[in-house]
């Protein structure tokens, strides 16, 4: 059977997963889909989130674990070295991007994407986290020209939806520009968002982005 991917285009995460099939060239099938805590959709999804997948051997779910098992599960454009020692470290970049980056962004969303109040020490906390993890990308990545080295692997594509989060979060509230004094990584999101997949994606999100937005707000009271 073909992959099924459920999920909305307004999910970084969904989109992550999505890219990473569409760079692969794997064949599969995007069921539009949004988070639901119906008996139902919690037999395919636990925690009654997006992404999951239908494989031919059940569902999986879980952005990271959805990223690894394509790549190890189906033929196409490799997205990891096969180097053991040089796959660890595109997986520890990953879990830097998503643990360093992602999360506090996305602990501010309300306020910066959607117009709702934070509390301070969530912000704070934000704060802190965001920069030291811009600090640790500094660190570890290798921008020559990718993330890792010279090939594109799955690193990029957890970068380039986390990053641009995050430095969207930094900008709106804490008035800090994470890419002034880091110009590799402003090139990079640049090239990324230039490739024709990333470009596809994103124009499914721009349609959908302004019906999310307004379901959100209702949801936190905001008008």
């Amino acid at each position: 059977m073909m992959l099924k991917l459920y999920g909305f285009p307004s999910s970084n995460y969904v989109n992550m997963v999505h890219l990473a099939l569409l760079e692969k060239g794997v064949p599969f099938e995007f069921v539009l889909t949004y988070p639901d805590q119906s008996p139902e959709f919690l037999a395919k999804s636990p925690r009654g989130k997006v992404p999951f997948m239908e494989t031919p051997n059940g569902y999986l779910n879980e952005s990271s674990v959805l990223l690894e098992y394509i790549e190890e599960a189906t033929d196409g454009v490799p997205l990891l070295p096969k180097d053991p020692v040089e796959k660890a470290r595109v997986r520890a970049l990953m879990k830097e991007l998503e643990l360093y980056i992602e999360l506090p962004a996305r602990s501010c969303y309300p306020e910066a994407l959607f117009g709702a109040k934070c509390p301070d020490a969530i912000k704070a906390k934000a704060r802190d986290e965001l920069i030291a993890g811009f600090a640790t990308l500094k660190r570890h990545a290798k921008f020559s020209p990718y993330l890792a080295g010279d090939s594109f692997t799955l690193a990029d594509i957890v970068f380039f939806y986390s990053v641009q989060f995050g430095v969207s979060v930094g900008k709106k509230l804490f008035e800090i520009d994470f890419l002034a004094d880091f110009p590799e990584a402003a090139d990079l999101l640049q090239r990324l968002g230039e490739r024709p997949h990333v470009q596809s994606i994103a124009a499914q999100r721009a349609v959908e982005w302004p019906k999310f937005i307004a379901s959100v707000q209702a949801k936190y009271g905001v008008r």
